[in-house]
Order: C-alpha cells, then structure tokens, then sequence
C-alpha cells in the first residue's frame, strides 16, 4: 500500500490510497533549476509521454498524470520583487509560455 522513494536527495513516502483517488493538480512536484540547461532538461525527461495540453506557465504532466512545476530561482526572484511593475511583466510573460524560458522573462522584467 506504500513506497517510499528518493529523487535528488529528498525522501518521499507515497500511499495507495485506491482507485476512486486520482493524481490531479491539487499535489505537484517542484523542481527548482539554476539554468536554462537544467529547466530544458528537466522538462523534457517527465514530459515525454505526458499530456501535452496541461503544460503551461512551468506546469506540466507526466505520463503518469503526475504535475511537476520546472521552475528556475530567477523566476521567484522577479515575482516577488518589490518593484510591481517589473514583478507585473514577468508574470504576463509567464503566463503565456510552456516551458520556462529565462531569457524571455528577462527581457520582460527589462522592460
């Protein structure tokens, strides 16, 4: 009825809770990236043989109907700067994009 399983060092137990209970967005799996290159690793290892129309805005489903949020630090860090504006056009830039595209958000931060 359980497993217990690590990925990258953190340690998680899963329960079989039965089938009336199904994976939905309500639980994710963060996964925090410092570069381009990991955020484009990262998506394309659980997105392949996911469902291609639930990704959005970082958010995507593997194969398993399991979501993952692909997230890079720099993103965060534009959110909650105090500057609303800036914090402003880096959501509307995220928003409208699949995967996390970091220079693409940079450029919107920019102005």
């Amino acid at each position: 009825m359980t497993v217990a399983f690590e990925l990258d060092g953190q340690s998680f137990t899963a329960l079989n809770g039965g089938p009336m209970f199904k994976f939905n967005e309500a639980i994710s799996l963060q996964i925090n990236c410092e570069t381009q290159e990991e955020v484009d690793d990262y998506w394309e290892k659980p997105s392949s043989g996911g469902d291609k129309d639930a990704q959005q805005c970082g958010w995507l489903k593997d194969r398993y109907g399991v979501s993952w949020q692909v997230v890079p630090a720099v993103l965060i860090d534009m959110l909650n700067d105090p500057d609303t504006e800036r914090a402003q056009r880096s959501m509307a830039a995220m928003v409208q994009i699949k995967k996390i595209d970091i220079g693409q958000l940079k450029r919107a931060y920019a102005g």
